[in-house]
């Protein structure tokens, strides 16, 4: 089989095996985090069973090369949802739990950052860091920004933020949840290298 069949190969078996997991992986996960998070934590779901399509459980399963059916087999038999299901639930909630993790790590340095925020500048360092605070702050978007600093300096839960703001509990968890994406991304990165952390890539075996 030459390197295009395989390719037509594992991208047909993917195909069919998204049809049959994306709804029940969506609800999996939505049952576990908000919509904004579920939706993240499925992208990452399905790149993972992408890319590790050969050990999804089925016919189907093995080397590339190997016909994935016997040729009078009906071509969805290597999906059955009772086969395929625990094994592609077990890959979202490391992906999940790996998610969390993350979500932590933003969390602690976002809260790090505000308490320099609300300290007086003592010295070049500290002055630099207010800085880099403010201008990440101004980056975002003014009603963000607004949810940001209602959640880190008055303490607000995202109810109570949304009786100020006159949103939805829901809309204040989105907005908090990606303003806090957006800091990290600007204030965070090189910590989070330092950090050291591993991931994980779903599961590690089977």
């Amino acid at each position: 089989m030459t390197e295009e069949e395989t390719r037509r190969k594992r991208q047909a078996r993917f195909e069919r095996l998204a049809q049959v997991v994306v709804e029940p992986l969506h609800r999996y996960l939505l049952r576990r985090a908000g919509a904004d998070l579920a939706e993240d934590v499925l992208s990452e779901t399905m790149l993972v069973l992408w890319r590790r399509i050969d050990d999804v459980p089925g016919p189907g399963t093995g080397s590339a090369t190997e016909p994935a059916t016997e040729p009078d087999a009906d071509p969805d038999a290597d999906h059955s949802p009772d086969e395929v299901l625990p094994w592609c639930y077990g890959v979202a909630r490391g992906c999940l739990a790996n998610a969390r993790r993350a979500d932590g790590r933003r969390l602690r340095l976002v809260e790090r950052l505000i308490r320099t925020q609300q300290r007086p500048p003592t010295g070049a360092a500290d002055h630099s860091d207010h800085s880099d605070l403010h201008a990440a702050l101004g980056a975002l978007g003014a009603l963000d920004r607004e949810v940001v600093q209602l959640w880190a300096w008055e303490e607000l839960a995202p109810r109570q933020i949304a009786e100020v703001t006159g949103l939805t509990s829901n809309a204040v968890s989105i907005r908090l949840h990606r303003a806090k994406k957006k800091l990290a991304a600007q204030l965070g990165r090189k910590d989070a290298e330092r950090s050291g952390h591993k991931r994980d890539e779903g599961r590690s075996s089977q």
